[in-house]
């Protein structure tokens, strides 16, 4: 059974950062492209961040770019997206996910997400 626990999320103020990290057991992230996806309210989800698996491209969401980092552990398994600066509009559930062929350095598909984690929610406050 594959499973992901995303943690780090919470209430922060306007300018703060904060490091959200996705633990994952059931499959390895060397086989895959990891990517954080974030859904705010009444909204679509957006693909916020992804590193491919077959050349280690990364793509930022243009309202990120400069104020995201994601990396992996591969020997743990795990992923972690750190935001700095962050703003009001960054107010979001933020979901780890894993798919195939799905992050260029250019974009990220959510259609092509295989696995998902429940979310962790972020809150920015003005």
């Amino acid at each position: 059974e594959v499973k992901f626990v995303e943690s780090g999320g919470g209430l922060v103020q306007s300018g703060g950062s904060l490091r959200l990290s996705c633990a994952a057991s059931g499959l390895s992230f060397f086989a895959y492209d990891i990517a954080w996806f974030r859904q705010a309210p009444g909204k679509e989800r957006e693909g916020v961040s992804c590193l491919s698996n077959s050349d280690g491209s990364t793509y930022y969401e243009n309202s990120v770019k400069g104020r995201a980092t994601i990396s992996i552990d591969y020997a743990q398994n795990t992923v972690s997206l750190q935001i700095d600066g962050l703003k009001p509009e960054d107010t979001a559930v933020y979901y780890c996910a894993a798919g195939l062929y799905s992050c260029t350095s250019s974009s990220v598909s959510l259609e092509g997400m295989l696995h998902w984690g429940k979310g962790t929610p972020v809150t920015v406050s003005s």
